[in-house]
């Protein structure tokens, strides 16, 4: 593990591997949807379209055919009101036609009776046909044999698209047939007036594919699709046909085509199938416009929520691993205290004996009249050095000791203040030694704290000594202060601060860790911090220090205390 994450390898797949997962999750949802959306809204539009189109062919159907049968009607009426006799007569056939566009306007252009023959008899109009013969004309022959008969549009004599509404009656026996000739432009404006779309146009087709209509602008039509058409449409079908084709041109339409006239003739209404479905388009457009925005912001978020929680990651391993690196020095340190601890009594005995016979000498030599031995003096200097050595010994093991086991001490009601005095006054003369001032600042009245008074002196003299070892050559200040912090409720702050040579930076992470010192080899073990910051922890305090090079060092203690009825808490700024 520790190679995978010095060379990143490990962390770069996880965040691929992570970045992937966000994207597989987050896109999977949101195709399905807008997929699912977008299939249900082409169903929907389609069904829309298509109901819209029957509608509107199947209204304009209605319309046509309902103008066709008021033609015819109208014809019907005159034919079955007044004898043929009188329809016979120019004068009077002219005065139905003009009663006849009086009524309908422009849309009745003439009016003809014709005999069995094919001769028309009489003629009332703007054209000069009387007498025309029409017994080889299609729509002769088909009138002649039906009672009421529409024909197809044609040129005729009059060289001009037209259709004929006929009747047939009876006059001496024979046949006779009154026919109106119905104007194009007002019958083609009712098809010409069927827009749909921007391309959408309608038309009409006789069952020979033939324009009923003014052939549309576009004449590419699919002429093999016309016989489909009509194949389809049965005459007694009312249904609307709506079918799906591609022109030669490769253009794909959507037709809609219903029967008229019982189904002789095919009402067409003709539209590009990407006019017809455009809002399906626009909205798979804004779908996708969507679906960028949303992978965009999927991808973004992906990349940038994996970083960072591989980011959080690393850090916890790395921070894992350095707590299993400070496990593996507290094991060390643990078993080097079982070490210290073990030395430390094995020394002690031997060294305390030491001692011992270094004074049992020197009351010895008291005895003794050595005279004026030229050795006396190097021999009691001797005596002297042993039992001092032999004391800082002791007082060495004793803080090994100490540091290794934690020793409980008395604990009792302690008040601060006079405990600080008593060190101070014990510290003053190796102060004045050392070119050391002590001052002081107590807050009047601080509560009395629970704690070992031996283990706060210890801690006390600790700081004192090592704020005048560190102004040694130069002298200095060491001010004391206490304090009622107002930050951490019910704690005493105790502030021990000089104006020496401070401490470098580099050091200050590392000065509460045990054996460590900055001393000259045989001045210091290394453990007065240590034992004060294990002391302090010990009570449910803290201690920190803060310092510069050239600015000196403060160190802060902070003591717990209970509120008692023997003390009286005063609110001061911590």
């Amino acid at each position: 593990m520790a190679g995978k994450h010095k060379n990143g390898s490990y962390y770069k797949l996880l965040t691929r591997n992570m970045i992937l997962t966000v994207i597989i999750v987050s896109f999977t949802p949101m195709i399905l949807v807008i997929g699912i959306l977008l299939y249900e809204f082409n169903i929907a539009y389609h069904e829309k379209t298509h109901a819209h189109l029957v509608e509107l062919v199947q209204k304009h159907k209605q319309d046509i055919d309902t103008f066709l049968k008021e033609k015819l009607a109208n014809i019907e009426f005159l034919a079955g009101s007044y004898s043929f006799d009188q329809l016979t007569e120019k004068n009077f056939l002219k005065l139905q036609l003009q009663e006849l566009r009086a009524k309908y306007g422009d849309v009745f252009v003439d009016l003809g009776a014709v005999d069995e023959n094919g001769n028309q008899i009489a003629y009332a109009g703007p054209y000069e046909l009387q007498n025309v013969r029409y017994s080889e004309s299609d729509w002769f022959r088909a009138a002649i044999e039906n009672p009421y008969y529409i024909s197809d549009v044609f040129m005729g004599l009059r060289g001009s698209p037209h259709f004929i509404i006929t009747v047939r009656k009876q006059y001496r026996g024979d046949p006779h047939i009154l026919r109106a000739t119905i104007d194009f432009r007002a019958f083609n404006q009712l098809v010409e007036n069927l827009r749909v779309g921007k391309t959408g146009y309608a038309f009409i087709l006789n069952r020979k594919g033939e324009f009923q209509t003014r052939p549309p602008a576009d004449r590419t039509l699919c002429k093999s699709c016309y016989g489909y058409f009509i194949e389809r449409m049965e005459k007694s079908d009312p249904s609307v046909l709506i079918m799906n084709l591609t022109e030669p041109t490769g253009t794909e339409n959507i037709y809609s085509v219903a029967g008229l006239k019982n189904g002789e003739w095919l009402l067409i209404l003709k539209q590009e199938t990407a006019d017809a479905f455009s809002d399906i388009s626009r909205m798979v457009r804004i779908g996708i416009l969507i679906f960028c925005f949303g992978a965009a912001g999927i991808l973004l978020m992906a990349f940038f929520l994996s970083r960072r929680m591989v980011r959080r990651v690393a850090r916890a391993d790395k921070e894992k691993e350095t707590l299993n690196q400070q496990m593996i020095e507290t094991g060390k340190l643990a078993t080097v205290g079982e070490l210290a601890a073990g030395i430390a009594h094995e020394i002690n005995n031997p060294v305390a004996i030491m001692v011992e016979e270094a004074g049992w000498i020197g009351d010895l030599l008291e005895d003794e009249d050595l005279g004026e031995s030229e050795n006396q003096g190097e021999i009691l200097r001797a005596l002297s050095q042993i039992r001092t050595q032999g004391r800082r010994c002791k007082e060495i093991t004793h803080k090994l000791l100490s540091f290794a086991r934690k020793t409980d001490s008395t604990i009792k009601d302690v008040q601060i203040n006079d405990l600080i005095r008593e060190i101070v006054a014990l510290s003053t003369q190796m102060a004045k030694y050392n070119k050391v001032t002590i001052t002081t600042e107590f807050h009047p009245n601080l509560p009395y704290v629970m704690l070992s008074p031996s283990e706060m002196q210890q801690v006390m003299l600790n700081l004192i000594n090592n704020a005048m070892d560190a102004m040694e050559k130069t002298g200095g200040t060491v001010h004391i202060a206490t304090k009622l912090s107002q930050l951490e409720k019910e704690h005493i702050v105790i502030t021990v601060e000089d104006d020496g040579p401070g401490i470098p930076e580099a050091n200050l992470s590392r000065i509460f860790d045990p054996f460590f010192t900055t001393k000259p080899v045989g001045r210091g073990t290394g453990l007065g911090l240590s034992i004060c910051y294990g002391i302090i922890q010990k009570m449910g305090g803290k201690i920190d220090v803060q310092s510069a090079l050239g600015e000196g060092t403060r160190f802060r203690i902070w003591i717990p205390f209970q509120k008692s009825d023997r003390a009286v808490q005063e609110t001061v700024s911590n």
